[in-house]
């Protein structure tokens, strides 16, 4: 049997489901269906309400289905009150941009990190996406291990400025990398100690030494540190890349700052010297440099000595001929002090003048 309404019983039931909805209003809603078009969608109304395509999300490639669940109940927002079929139009997006910002706007009093996907190159710096919020990173935010990226790549930012009236979103990397390396420094500093050997990577070279990457921390090789044989140039034994394992040497707390050798890492020539040469002895040795005030003679592997102008100037003028460095020649030990690291030497002929007997 039919159930039989009079008109004023079907008026009441269709003020039952009429909740005075509005444009502005935010009401929740179940997805109904698909429309090629968009989806349909009940919010209690007298009739089903419509979500078009361009209010899903602000990713114009999402597919409808993707972003809103069948049988599932959404918030959206009424942007055009109901037509002469009672059908009202809603927005998922802009209510899904609101509570964006408002979870921005939490992360940002929070100085936290989050993640933003590269939406494109510009000059000037990177557009970013985050849940359809779009952010700008100036270059100058930017780290440089991050300058080079592509559309679709992940990258972690701080939350600079936020403007949600001017749609304005100002983001920092670079905020992301110092916060990191601020923590990586103090458990790197709370480790090291002088006297450890540890592994690293030459990141930057210099005319007076390298800087090598140890556990994340930027750390000073000196030219002087490189090699126990005379280096003109870091570039003569090293490469940006190269590992290698460098002792720390010392360790400045308050400036932040640790110096490494490399040399330490390997025998010290001097220890081989002292065994093996004495005062008087007679040492074929090749130039290394030549200074001022005399030449520099590699007598043994890493082990250099000087040879006094006075004495290189003799042998110039005796051979008629001028020595460079790499030059080989004979020379006599004069004096020896292996406690300094020091050699005087002379010519195997001339070794009572008193210019032979010259100290570095």
């Amino acid at each position: 049997m039919v159930e039989q309404y009079s008109d004023c019983d079907f008026e009441a039931l269709l003020n039952k489901y009429d909740y005075n909805f509005k444009r502005g209003d935010i009401v929740k809603g179940v997805v109904c269906d698909y429309e090629s078009d968009g989806a349909v969608v009940d919010i209690g109304s007298k009739s089903t309400a419509f979500v078009p395509n361009y209010e899903v999300s602000s990713d114009k490639k999402a597919k409808v289905e993707d972003v809103l669940e069948k049988n599932t109940e959404y918030e959206f927002l009424i942007t055009q009150d109901c037509d002469e079929n009672g059908k009202f139009t809603l927005s998922y997006k802009k209510v899904h941009l609101a509570h964006t910002w408002e979870e921005l706007e939490k992360i940002k009093e929070a100085d936290e990190t989050i993640s933003a996907v590269v939406s494109q190159i510009v000059r000037g710096g990177i557009v970013v996406d985050i849940s359809g919020v779009q952010g700008f990173i100036p270059q100058g935010q930017l780290c440089a291990r991050e300058t080079i990226c592509n559309p679709g790549d992940k990258i972690d930012v701080k939350i600079l400025t936020l403007d949600k009236s001017q749609n304005n979103l100002i983001l920092s990397n670079k905020k992301v990398f110092e916060t990191n390396m601020a923590e990586t420094r103090k458990s790197v500093f709370e480790q090291i100690e002088v006297g450890q050997v540890v592994k690293g990577e030459v990141v930057r070279i210099t005319d007076f030494g390298a800087f090598v990457n140890v556990g994340g921390v930027d750390c000073l090789l000196p030219l002087s540190q490189i090699s126990w044989k005379w280096v003109e140039h870091p570039t003569d034994l090293l490469k940006v890349g190269q590992e290698i394992n460098v002792e720390i040497i010392d360790v400045d707390y308050n400036k932040q700052r640790i110096s490494l050798s490399l040399k330490n890492t390997e025998p010290d020539p001097w220890i081989k010297a002292e065994e093996e040469l004495k005062e008087g002895d007679i040492k074929e040795g090749i130039i290394t440099r030549i200074k001022p005030f005399g030449a520099f003679v590699e007598v043994m592997p890493g082990v250099e000595a000087l040879l006094p102008q006075s004495a290189l100037a003799e042998y110039q003028n005796q051979n008629n001929s001028i020595l460079n460095a790499g030059d080989k020649i004979n020379t006599k030990i004069i004096k020896f002090n292996p406690k300094d690291k020091r050699i005087s030497l002379g010519l195997p002929t001339d070794e009572s003048t008193p210019a032979a007997q010259e100290q570095t």
